[in-house]
């Protein structure tokens, strides 16, 4: 078959159903990410987790995921992609097991970072195997649009499944959820999908495997330790090191034959934007939905339910824009639409500084509504640029790195901007506990140090969630400089990043 003939040859049935059954796997791993925010309560007042181990309950799993997808892609290019799904699969199912019966804080964060090394497995491979399922480039555009919307899908509903689920169940329940699916994978994905490799993927540098998921963790535990426990000379040190050994790692890609990270993609403005906006996106969305999810139970008082019924507006509204982002490329040209995403965001994150902790809830709807056509165009179009950008045996690494951005910024937004949070809380709080659903599960605390924590916490929240809009607003402003207006028509524009 001729390269012409390649092209023109549409996706059979059985593709598609192939797409169905890796969409599976994808919208666990995004609504994993998530499906937390509104279940820490619950955790917390059953296992009692401290103020760091709490954190790292929230997202060891981005870390592991963020700190091993480019590695795990590589690895994909060489060994096969679909043996790293099957692979990444079982591993994920045994650690959401797991995670549902820990008994304690240390057994959960441990098998939740095991749920986050299959995740590494299952994002690079699945959109790989996708790529390769379309030979059609209009059909894998659309492909490629569905598994975006499906992993912004997961995000955005995993704080909603979550509640629902707390509404009825135990919190272990919403990692049993995980398990039909995987099953259901595992069954069928042997049938319904090919292997897929590269035939000259290069080594696999297993020292930069081990730089980068060593520098990021240190450089995390560094900055969670400052936030719980205050200025110490150990966290200050280890977090240097982390910083230090992430420099080695940048260094040493510029020197490799097929590095990990490949750096050369980002003399691309137009690429380079796409990552940082996938990066920054999910840095703001997980601090506010991490925040927001405790502020609407712990501050307002709404029920687990309650709050997750609060989120489906928002939720709504960036499926659909993932959906939609392109057309509306199609429409406004690439530029445009990846300006738009960071303006929706930074504006709309900012209606969440006009809570109080008596009235709230408008403010809440109001931003997530806004914001979630920022990050429904954001998902979509980092994904889109990052295949696009590379050739088809560097599919699995290009995957990697707009994957990584994602899950990088979900971890972050709890790390760096709940941290912040957290040190606000410490600094300005009762001091009868390091966090809000500590102190109001004290005994015999006083409706006035109650009140104290509640203000604590809410300026804790808006100081974060300010930081949130101005490097969201700082970016589209970049963005506006950085990526050159397009020489053509948006649909020729559309049509050369769908090719």
């Amino acid at each position: 078959m001729t390269s012409q003939e390649l092209v023109a040859e549409r996706a059979d049935r059985r593709a598609w159903l192939g797409l169905v059954l890796v969409l599976g796997p994808v919208a666990l791993v995004a609504m994993d990410g998530s499906v937390l925010y509104l279940a820490m309560p619950s955790i917390t007042s059953a296992i009692t987790p401290t103020t760091d181990q709490a954190l790292w309950i929230l997202d060891i799993y981005g870390f592991v995921v963020s700190s091993l997808l480019i590695a795990f892609g590589n690895l994909g290019d060489r060994y096969g992609r679909l043996k790293f799904l099957l692979s990444g699969a079982v591993v994920f199912g045994i650690g959401s097991v797991g995670a549902a019966f820990s008994p304690n804080p240390e057994i959960l964060i441990a098998c939740r970072a095991l749920m986050g090394l299959g995740g590494a497995t299952l994002l690079p491979a699945s959109l790989a195997i996708i790529s390769s399922l379309f030979h059609n480039p209009r059909q894998r555009s659309q492909a490629i649009g569905i598994f975006a919307a499906t992993f912004a899908a997961g995000f955005a509903v995993g704080p909603v499944i979550g509640g629902l689920l707390l509404s009825r169940f135990d919190w272990g329940s919403v990692f049993l959820i995980n398990i039909p699916v995987v099953v259901l994978f595992l069954a069928f994905a042997p049938v319904l999908l090919k292997e897929v490799r590269t035939s000259n993927p290069g080594r696999v540098d297993a020292l930069s495997v081990v730089l980068s998921a060593v520098g990021i963790l240190l450089a995390v535990y560094a900055v969670k330790t400052l936030a719980a426990e205050g200025f110490s000379p150990t966290p200050v040190v280890t977090g240097l090191a982390g910083v230090a050994i992430l420099v080695w790692f940048v260094r040493r890609q510029l020197t490799l034959e097929y590095p990990l990270l490949d750096l050369r993609l980002f003399k691309d403005h137009v690429f380079t934007v796409a990552i940082l906006t996938g990066l920054l996106s999910l840095v703001a969305w997980a601090a506010a939905g991490y925040l927001t999810g405790v502020y609407l139970q712990s501050v307002l008082g709404y029920s687990v339910l309650m709050a997750a019924v609060l989120v489906l507006p928002g939720a709504a509204v960036l499926t659909v824009s993932c959906v939609g982002a392109s057309g509306v490329v199609e429409r406004i040209g690439m530029r445009s639409a990846l300006i738009a995403s960071h303006f929706f965001m930074g504006l709309g994150l900012l209606l969440l500084l006009l809570t109080t902790t008596e009235y709230g809830v408008a403010a809440f709807i109001a931003s997530s509504v806004i914001t979630g056509v920022g990050y429904g165009f954001s998902f979509s179009l980092v994904a889109d640029t990052a295949v696009a950008a590379v050739p088809p045996e560097r599919a699995g690494s290009a995957a990697s790195l707009a994957e990584m951005s994602n899950e990088l910024g979900n971890a972050l937004g709890i790390s760096l901007l709940g941290s912040l949070a957290a040190v606000f809380f410490r600094l300005t709080g009762p001091g009868v506990a390091g966090t809000l659903d500590e102190t109001l599960d004290s005994p015999g605390i006083s409706a006035g140090a109650v009140a104290e924590a509640k203000d604590a916490f809410l300026g804790g929240m808006h100081l974060a969630i300010g930081v949130a809009s101005l490097l969201c607003l700082a970016l589209g402003v970049l963005a506006l400089r950085w990526v050159p207006k397009e020489t053509g028509a948006p649909q020729e524009e559309a049509e050369a990043v769908a090719h």
